[in-house]
C-alpha cells in the first residue's frame, strides 16, 4: 500500500485505460500537448501518441458525439469535458444518443463511452465555471453516474468502468486533485452501486458525496467533541445508488442528512431522503434533513463562495438541530 494524490489517481487510471485496453482512446480540450487544464492527463501523450490521445476543437456536442460513434463500433473512448459546466454543450449528445441507444436497439447497440469532467467550487473560477451539475445527469435512465472521492475510488471506479458496456460519467472535483490517500494494489474493480462507510457511528446518518466527504468528516470530528457520533457514508456512484446500505445506517442511527455541493433546490439529495422515508420511515427519531448549494450562481470572491456552498460548520449546525431539537 503506498499513498498517492488524486490526480495521479486520475492519470494512471486513464493510462491504464490505454495500456489495456488498444480500443480506448482520450480525447478533449488540451488534453494532448498542455496536458489538461489541471495537468490530469500530463505526459499521455508522449507515452500513447497523438492518435490516441488527441487534443480537440472548443466543441463539446461534437467530442461527446465522437465518442458515441466510436464506442458503438467497438472502442472505449474517453471524453474529457474540461469544466463540468461546459457539458450543457454536448448534453444531446449524452442525454439523447449515448444514453438511449442501447434501449432503442434492443441491446444490440452498447454504448462503453467515459466521459469524465471536472467541477465545484474553491478555486474562484466564477459563476460559469464552478458548478455541480451532477443532479441532472442522475434522471437519465442508461446512464451511470460515478463521483470518486478518494485514490483508491478513481483507481477501482475506472476499472470497473472499463468493464461495463453502458455510458458512464464521471465527476472529479478539483479541490480532491491536491488530496492523497492510500492505494492498495493491485487495483481490483469497484462495483458501481456499492457505497463506502467513510467513518462509523451511531447517532447520525451523513450521506455526502465527492469534496462534501472531505467537509462531512472534518464536521464529524467537531460534533464528536460535542458528544455526537455521527457515520458518514460515500454513495460512491449515484446511479446505481447503494439504497441499501443507507436505510440500514439510518435504522440503526434513527437521523439522516444528506449534503451535497449541487443546488438544494430538486438535487439528488432529495431522491436519498425519499428512499429513505419510504423504506425506514417508522426507524427515523427526527425529519430527514438536506444541506445543499443555495440557489443562486456561484460568486467569484472566495468568501462569498463560502456563504454559497456547504462548510464543515454549516453540517455540524445543521446535525446538531437534527439530533437536539
Amino acid at each position: 500500500m503506498g499513498e498517492v494524490s488524486y490526480l495521479q489517481a486520475v492519470k494512471d487510471a486513464m493510462a491504464d485505460a490505454l495500456e489495456t485496453h488498444a480500443n480506448a482512446f482520450l480525447i478533449g480540450e488540451e488534453v494532448g500537448t498542455y496536458g489538461g487544464v489541471f495537468r490530469s492527463t500530463e505526459g499521455l501523450q508522449g507515452r500513447f501518441g497523438k492518435s490516441r490521445v488527441r487534443d480537440t476543437p472548443i466543441a463539446e456536442g461534437s467530442m461527446v458525439g465522437v465518442g458515441v460513434g466510436a464506442a458503438v463500433v467497438g472502442c472505449r473512448p474517453i471524453v474529457e469535458i474540461m469544466f463540468m459546466d461546459f457539458i450543457t454543450g454536448a448534453a444531446d449528445a449524452i442525454v439523447n444518443h449515448a444514453a438511449k441507444l442501447r434501449s432503442m436497439s434492443g441491446g444490440q447497440i452498447k454504448v462503453p463511452l467515459i466521459i469524465r469532467t471536472q467541477g465545484g467550487t474553491g478555486t474562484q473560477h466564477g459563476a460559469q465555471h464552478s458548478q455541480m451539475l451532477e443532479s441532472w445527469f442522475t434522471h437519465i435512465p442508461g446512464l451511470l453516474v460515478a463521483m470518486p472521492t478518494t485514490p483508491q475510488d478513481v483507481r477501482g471506479l475506472y476499472k470497473s468502468a472499463l468493464q461495463l458496456e453502458d455510458p458512464v460519467l464521471f465527476v472529479e472535483h478539483r479541490r480532491l486533485y491536491k488530496t492523497s490517500g492510500p492505494l492498495v494494489e493491485p487495483i481490483e474493480p469497484i462495483p458501481f452501486g456499492q457505497a463506502a462507510v467513510r467513518r462509523p457511528g451511531n447517532d447520525l446518518t451523513i450521506v455526502a458525496t465527492s469534496y462534501m466527504v472531505v467537509e462531512a468528516l472534518e464536521a464529524a470530528e467537531r460534533l464528536a467533541a460535542e458528544g455526537v457520533n455521527a457515520e458518514v457514508i460515500d454513495p460512491r456512484t449515484l446511479v446505481p445508488l447503494d439504497v441499501d446500505l443507507i436505510v440500514n445506517s439510518v435504522r440503526k442511527t434513527g437521523r439522516i442528512l444528506v449534503v451535497h455541493e449541487s443546488a438544494e433546490r430538486t438535487g439528488w439529495g432529495a431522491e436519498v431522503v425519499a428512499q429513505v422515508v419510504g423504506r425506514a420511515f417508522y426507524d427515523l427519531d427526527a425529519p430527514p434533513l438536506r444541506l445543499g448549494g443555495k440557489n443562486v450562481a456561484i460568486p467569484f470572491g472566495l468568501n462569498l463562495e463560502r456563504l454559497v456552498v456547504p462548510q464543515a460548520a454549516d453540517i455540524v449546525a445543521r446535525a446538531l438541530s437534527l439530533v437536539r431539537g
